[in-house]
């Protein structure tokens, strides 16, 4: 027996938000292709392009990805991405809308974000060097997590935002999380907001004058920053391996 949680518009596309799959031995794909074989007629099709699948809480993807084996009584977490426009990267995890933003450097930088978490504080706000971004899916992967340790209780610190920063980091220390990925003047840097729809709606136009592209390549400086070796990345099993092990290190801190 499986069980799989449906959360967002796979929620919707089962009319529930649990289902109980009688098979065992079944890969993600498989479990995937049964799914989609069984949803109710004349409803939205699951985009497997743009899904985070959780296996008892971990990113299938560090374990696998759609090849990984499900085994008896495992808990299966299918959570749809929705994206905004081209300038907006937006997506959904746990119910939870998750948006980040890229921003020229300020001056100073830890001061506008000071100025913005007082401007909207009902909006979850962390600030990352854009060195440490890969891409949007590596954000997902780590925002997943955090998510993930808050509905389970399990958060590193008290509050989701400075658990967000000590994944990117890799460590259970605050005071190094924030030395190691915090946000730093005279340098551009990625804002990760959890909130309401319409309240990321009013950030994103305070932003926009703000906003830059997000970095393109930052392997080199990421497996140099963690000690990740091309033997390591060889070793992974995987399509996007640096990404993987990075998630798989933020995944490893849970308590």
């Amino acid at each position: 027996m499986i069980i799989v949680k449906l959360f967002g518009g796979a929620k919707k596309t089962f009319s529930t938000d649990q289902i109980i799959v009688n098979q065992d031995n079944l890969t993600i794909k498989e479990l995937l292709d049964f799914l989609a074989k069984t949803k109710p007629k004349n409803t939205n099709e699951l985009d497997t392009n743009n899904l985070l699948v959780a296996i008892n809480g971990v990113d299938s993807s560090t374990i696998g990805g759609f090849s990984a084996k499900l085994k008896a009584n495992d808990v299966v977490s299918i959570i749809p991405i929705i994206h905004g426009g081209s300038t907006r990267i937006q997506f959904l995890i746990y119910n939870k809308t998750v948006e980040i933003f890229a921003i020229k450097k300020q001056n100073p930088n830890i001061e506008f974000l000071d100025k913005l978490r007082e401007k909207f504080p009902n909006i979850i706000i962390q600030g990352i060097s854009s060195n440490f971004i890969l891409g949007p899916s590596h954000v997902k992967k780590i925002i997943l997590l955090s998510l993930y340790a808050k509905k389970n209780n399990i958060l590193l610190s008290k509050k989701l935002e400075t658990d967000i920063i000590m994944r990117f980091a890799g460590t259970n220390q605050i005071i190094q999380a924030i030395k190691i990925v915090g946000v730093r003047n005279n340098e551009d840097f990625i804002i990760v907001a959890i909130g309401k729809k319409l309240l990321l709606d009013r950030l994103y136009d305070y932003l926009k004058s703000f906003l830059t592209t997000l970095p393109k390549n930052n392997q080199s400086f990421l497996k140099k920053q963690f000690n990740i070796s091309s033997k390591h990345l060889d070793a992974a099993s995987s399509k996007t391996p640096l990404e993987d092990l990075l998630t798989e290190r933020a995944a490893v801190l849970f308590r």
